[in-house]
This record gives C-alpha cells, structure tokens and sequence, in this order.
C-alpha cells in the first residue's frame, strides 16, 4: 500500500482546482491538515474578522472532505514542530503543500524542508495565482517593478495552466492522527458578538465561491462603469473567497476568458495585480511595514497618533466612522459591520487618512488587517502605499482625493444612506456635505477638518519634508 500523503492547508480551503490536494491524492491516502499557527506569524497572526471568516471556511471544507468520507485534521501551534511530528508519527512519505509567499510562511516552508524525516519530502505546488511569481520578467529576466508593463508581459503569457478537478474518491489512512475541536479554537466573536451582520450579509466556503462566480460571470459586463458605484451591487465581492483559497483565480478566469466586455477585462486586470502584488512581496518582504521610496521621510510626513492624544482621537474617529465625511463614514461603518468595504470607498477612506488627517499609512493597513475579511499581507500593504505615494508603483502623494466630490461623482446617496442612517433622510443634494447644506443632524458631527485646510496642510507637510 501507498505511503499517507500530508496536504498542508492554509489559504487554499477547496477541493477543486488544488494542485497540492489533487497530486496527493493522485500518490495515496491523504491527510489533509490545517495549522492554526499563531506563533510564527507573530504581530501578523489573523485579525478579528479574518478568524471569523476561517471559523466559517474550515468548518465548510470538512463537510466537503465529509462527503468523501473523509476527515480534515485541525491543529493549533507551529505549523513546522506540528507537520513534522505528523509525519514521522504516520509514516508520510510526503507534505504536499501549495506555495505561499508570505515571508513567514516562506521561512516556515524552509524550516519544514530540514525538519521532516529523511523518507519524508516537502512537495510544493503552485496553486494560488494565474501564475506564479517570477513568470513574468523584464527582457533581462529581472522582476518588473510596475504594474503596468507586469500586467502586459503576463497577458502575454496567458493562458494559465489548466483548471484541475476535484478528486474522485479520497482514500485515507485507517488510522488517522487526532484532530482539535474547531470550537476550541475560539475564532468567533464572543461578548460582544460583533459578527452578526457579517454573518446575514456572507456566505462561505466553496460552494458559496462558486454561486456568487455563477452571478459574476452575468454581472461582469457593467464592471468597468459600475466598480465605481457604492450604491449597486455592481462588484464581484469574490475577494474574501479567492483570499481563502475558496476558489482560484485559474478558476475564475477559464470561467470569464470567452467574454468580450470591457467590464471582464478591467475585471481580469484585478486578477492580475493579485499576482502583481506578490511579486512585489517577493522582491521586497517587508513592503507591507516599510515605505518603499526613500523620498518619503516617515519621520517628518505624518502626525503620530502615539505621539498626542489629539491625532489619537483622530485615528480613532477614522477608524468608527465619524470624521464628518458622509462618504469616509459610510465605507468604515460598512467595513465594520461586514469585514469588507467598496473597492472605490476604500481608496477614497485611505487617502483621507494619509492626507487630510497626515497619519502614517501603516495605522490605517494594521486596521483593515483587522477588520477584513480579505485581509491580504501582499494586497494590503501594496495597495496602502500606492495611496500614499511611498511605494514602487504608486500616485503621488500630492494627488489627494476630494472625497466630497468623489460622493457626488459616484452617486453614493444610497450607499451612505445605508450605512449612516442619521443622515438617511437628507437629499441627494445635501447628503455627500451636511454642512455646506446647513443640513447637519445634531447627532452627527462636524468635519474633522475642512478640505481646502486638510489638503493644503498636506501639501504644507510634503514641501517641507522635501527640503
């Protein structure tokens, strides 16, 4: 009889379109494990709503493994002590994992390679991007920098590897290792239970992935006008799913690559600046903490919320949804109540942050590693210093968004109407600026700071930083 094959989980939770779980399972009886590893992610280890949304996944994914009569094996720990343990105590002739590129997770995929036992290799598939990282290089074979040319050299290069079924049959050993109680692990939310919208407004797991695709692959044509719109429901909202590995974007893309809209390939541009960002992750691993362009004096740039209680209670406004700002305050109010915000929201939140309260963009990143449920090491940190103007491929930091006009431009009344109910009852003329409208309810409040003042401020700060 075949050796067990270990599959080591961890932000690839699918049956389908798994290469690590489709070559073990092709080799002998699997033993699918997931590491809950608090220990070598360190201050990095999953947020509040993203061991919400891991709570949900996992449990989804043993009923998948259920219904081939097989067991997904839990263990909470480090993930190297663990899979080595595992291995030598089930006599696995392999691990077989899918890469990943977090600098953690990395090392932890090195260290694994010296601890296994000798009769035990460490099998790494690609498994999570349309390609991997370091397909597309510059003529000179060195990583692009830019999204722009990247974006161009990967397209030529499509299309990605084929859509891998899910196994058959799973056989497993008779004797499998002892698992933990996914309940013991303590991921949901408890006194207060902060989830309940989340809750009504997700659903999760594989087969969700693949419903909420079936009415993408209808919608994707008005992507390219409507992403921008916070007021319909015009977005694939299949990050949280291709986050967790619930789907593959190889998936998603062999599904759309017959469609000829605008809207699919703007959409397909969003796939691609995935794999964009971790080829940015994997020239600089430490980008998502770091400023990347030695132009911007951290120092000298930002006001530090550490540094006085005034810019504290700012941050703090910020990140609850009352700086005054209809639009700022909507978007966090809905991150906070269902661990995800509109793509357009998101930009306009960050760049009122970084600009007209002068923060440093590393708060506002830690937060939403806590409050999304598409938290992304690699997608977060790059997107962060691309509103910031620190980063390798980013706008300038003199280009600050208007977030009063972005309101009006892109038809937020509604949105904000959801989501700020005290000013529900305004027009669509006053709603995007209470206070030019004299229209302002007593319960909500006044502008942290003007847009004219919060923009020259910024710019004020940017001259002077540069002499």
């Amino acid at each position: 009889m075949a050796s067990p094959q270990i599959v080591w989980l961890r932000r690839d939770l699918r049956l389908a379109d798994n290469p690590a779980l489709y070559a073990a399972a092709q080799a002998g009886p699997i033993i699918p494990v997931f590491v809950l590893d608090d220990e070598r992610t360190g201050d990095r280890k999953y947020g509040g709503a993203s061991r919400w949304w891991l709570h949900h996944s996992l449990e989804s994914l043993a009923k998948s493994f259920g219904r081939h009569n097989a067991s997904l094996i839990l263990r909470h720990g480090d993930s190297v002590d663990i899979l080595a343990d595992l291995a030598a105590k089930t006599g696995a002739s392999a691990i077989h994992a899918n890469r990943h590129y977090e600098p953690w997770w990395r090392k932890a995929q090195g260290d694994l390679k010296k601890a296994l036992p000798d009769r035990c290799e460490l099998e790494l598939h690609d498994g999570n991007y349309l390609m991997p990282p370091g397909t597309a290089t510059t003529g000179s074979g060195t990583p692009y920098k830019i999204y722009t040319p990247f974006s161009r050299a990967l397209r030529d290069l499509m299309p990605p590897r084929d859509e891998l079924p899910a196994p058959e049959t799973i056989s497993q050993p008779g004797d499998l290792p002892p698992s933990d109680d996914l309940a013991d692990w303590g991921l949901i939310p408890t006194n207060p239970d902060w989830s309940k919208q989340m809750a009504q407004f997700w659903s999760i797991g594989e087969d969700a992935a693949h419903e909420r695709l079936d009415w993408w692959a209808d919608h994707v044509g008005v992507y390219d006008e409507g992403r921008n719109l916070p007021s319909v429901d015009q977005t694939s909202q299949m990050s949280p799913h291709l986050h967790w590995g619930e789907i593959s974007p190889v998936q998603i893309w062999h599904r759309m690559k017959d469609k000829r809209s605008d809207g699919w390939r703007t959409y397909e541009s969003e796939l691609i600046w995935r794999d964009y960002a971790q080829n940015i992750l994997c020239q600089f691993p430490r980008y998502p903490e770091e400023s990347y362009r030695d132009a911007i004096d951290d120092a000298k740039l930002w006001r530090n919320p550490n540094r006085g209680h005034v810019i504290q209670e700012e941050l703090e406004a910020w990140q609850y949804g009352r700086t005054g700002y209809p639009i700022v305050d909507a978007g966090m109010r809905q991150l906070w109540a269902i661990g995800w915000m509109h793509n357009r929201v998101r930009m306009i939140a960050a760049s009122f942050l970084i600009k007209h309260l002068l923060i440093d963009w590393r708060h506002g990143a830690r937060w939403f590693w806590d409050t999304l449920v598409d938290a992304d090491y690699a997608n977060n940190g790059v997107n962060w210093q691309w509103v910031a103007g620190s980063g390798v491929d980013a706008n300038m930091f003199t280009r600050i968004m208007a977030p009063l006009s972005q309101s009006e431009k892109f038809d937020a009344a509604d949105y904000i109407r959801q989501w700020v109910p005290e000013l529900a009852t305004l027009s669509d003329e006053a709603i995007h600026d209470p206070d030019a409208h004299d229209a302002r309810p007593s319960g909500y409040p006044a502008k942290i700071i003007g847009h004219k003042a919060g923009r020259e401020r910024a710019l004020a700060a940017y001259r002077r930083m540069k002499r």
